[in-house]
């Protein structure tokens, strides 16, 4: 009866080592969500129709869930300055997944996360929008060219309306 007990319980063990080392295992490899291209252009082309609507000419900049860029749509009339704002807006927002206009308001509040403008690649302008899956960022839109960030926010946030559809 001892034995049994000793050897029931040498399985169960050994049952139990080989299930937390599956799921060691698991862990290490992991599967994200990501945007398709269309996705980028649909956005990019919904943001600048947005502020085209308004009168404003911007570009738009969108980057996957690690701040590669996906797709770029410059209005006519855009200034050349819109390019490289719109981009690294979206490359903060996507890289913080948070807003820039958040991440401005924020670092005007807190001395200390006045640090931040000091990353590379880094805007703290308003423009900058996570694009989500329910809570995961799976990348952001950044806009440059309208006259205040809070307005660039403003087309993004029409953009991201649009296909909040394809956004489950």
């Amino acid at each position: 009866m001892k034995q049994a007990v000793r050897i029931l319980s040498a399985l169960v063990a050994a049952t139990l080592a080989l299930a937390a080392a599956g799921t060691a295992q698991a862990q290490s490899v992991r599967s994200e969500r990501n945007m398709s291209l269309d996705l980028a252009n649909q956005i990019a082309a919904a943001t600048v129709a947005a502020c085209q609507a308004n009168g404003y000419a911007v570009t738009a900049t969108v980057v996957d869930r690690a701040g590669g860029v996906r797709a770029v749509q410059r209005a006519d009339n855009a200034g050349p300055h819109t390019l490289g704002a719109s981009a690294q807006k979206a490359y903060t927002s996507a890289s913080a997944k948070n807003s820039t206009l958040a991440m401005m308001e924020g670092s005007q509040k807190n001395p200390a996360a006045a640090n931040l403008v000091h990353i590379p690649g880094f805007l703290l302008l308003g423009g900058g929008v996570p694009v989500k899956v329910g809570t995961e960022v799976i990348g952001a839109v950044g806009v440059g060219g309208a006259p205040g960030g809070h307005l660039d926010e403003q087309c993004a946030m029409v953009a991201l309306d649009k296909v909040k559809d394809q956004l489950k």
